[in-house]
């Protein structure tokens, strides 16, 4: 018989189901990505009820199904990113990235190590870091989780890894200018779009000290990256649609 068991989440998302329960999705630490049921968390006063609101992490507490639905029972130590939570446009970026990852990664797959990413990413926004430029570095390091792996190390062609650069969809990857004209399918965006790319593809996080980066490379890194996850990802995600929307809004 499978007992309660403590372990660190991430709440993705949840959803009514019957009248009194809900249908909890968990990035968790140790276990990957699960959908828990809650019993009864809609009664009032449950502390349960607001432990599994977005943007909620913590210790949670309940029996881990390795196949079937798991089931949420309580919530031991839980905080919020009570910033993201508050604010419509960070909202929107985290929500993204949330998105982000659910379609990235297959359920039950434990790895420690994007949890800790996807929550310092989340972290960064909730202190005030460019919302932006922290999703954009989330979008290029998760690529590698949908199977798709681009060379921003050094140029296809002759490993030349200092110089301004192009992308190339044939190569997959960076090209440096000596050869520039031995590919038709170069993507010729500003050398600091593609410097920035570079950077980001690889940065930690916690190296991150601030960001200063200019609104026309914004405005460019955003374009290039969706030009990238349009020819290599495919995916049209509805939170990515409501950012994309908010420029109309400034």
């Amino acid at each position: 018989m499978v007992q309660n068991a403590e372990f660190q989440g991430i709440i993705l998302f949840s959803k009514d189901y019957r009248e009194k329960d809900r249908l909890v999705k968990i990035f968790t630490k140790n276990s990957g990505k699960k959908m828990f049921f809650a019993r009864n968390v809609q009664r009032k006063n449950n502390f349960l009820k607001q432990a599994i609101m977005n943007f909620h992490y913590g210790t949670y507490i309940g029996k881990l199904q390795k196949d079937t639905l798991s089931f949420l029972n309580d919530a031991k130590i839980v905080d919020v990113f009570s910033k993201i939570q508050a604010d419509l446009f960070l909202n929107a970026f985290a929500t993204y990235i949330l998105s982000l990852l659910d379609a990235a990664i297959e359920d039950n797959k434990a790895n420690p190590d994007l949890y800790s990413f996807t929550k310092q990413s989340l972290q960064l926004i909730d202190e005030g870091y460019d919302a932006q430029i922290v999703t954009n570095i989330f979008e290029l390091q998760i690529l590698s989780f949908f199977g798709v792996q681009l060379n921003f190390r050094s140029c296809a062609f002759c490993g030349n890894t200092q110089d301004k650069f192009a992308f190339s969809s044939y190569m997959s990857g960076i090209v440096c200018l000596k050869h520039y004209l031995q590919d038709k399918t170069l993507y010729k965006a500003n050398p600091q779009v593609i410097y920035f790319a570079r950077m980001f593809s690889n940065i930690y996080l916690d190296q991150i000290k601030s960001i200063n980066i200019s609104d026309k490379i914004k405005q460019e890194l955003r374009i290039f990256i969706d030009s990238l996850y349009d020819e290599y990802v495919g995916i049209k995600l509805k939170s990515k649609k409501f950012i994309d929307q908010m420029k109309d809004w400034t």
